[in-house]
């Protein structure tokens, strides 16, 4: 069993072996639920959807897909946090 601080600001930090054991990395989510007896479980949010969810994603209205040259120049702003 791992034992853990609350601090003055009713936060928990877990420690890396628990976020490995449920698969977590930084920036995701974990769902808690309060059980009756005054224990919670906690898990890790999977994303939901399907693989074909993103198909027409890059599609323009009214035009083409955008090319793949097109693609590259689009992911190059977005890296240089320009739109």
């Amino acid at each position: 069993m791992t034992t853990l601080t609350v601090t003055a600001k009713g936060q928990v930090t877990l420690r890396k072996e628990l976020l490995q054991h449920l698969g977590v990395h930084a920036g995701e989510k974990i769902a808690v639920d309060k059980l009756p007896d005054g224990r919670i479980e906690m898990k890790a949010v999977r994303p939901t959807g399907k693989i074909s969810d993103v198909f027409g994603l890059l599609r323009r209205e009214n035009g083409p897909s955008l090319s793949i040259e097109e693609i590259n120049e689009v992911a190059k702003r977005g890296w240089a946090g320009k739109r």
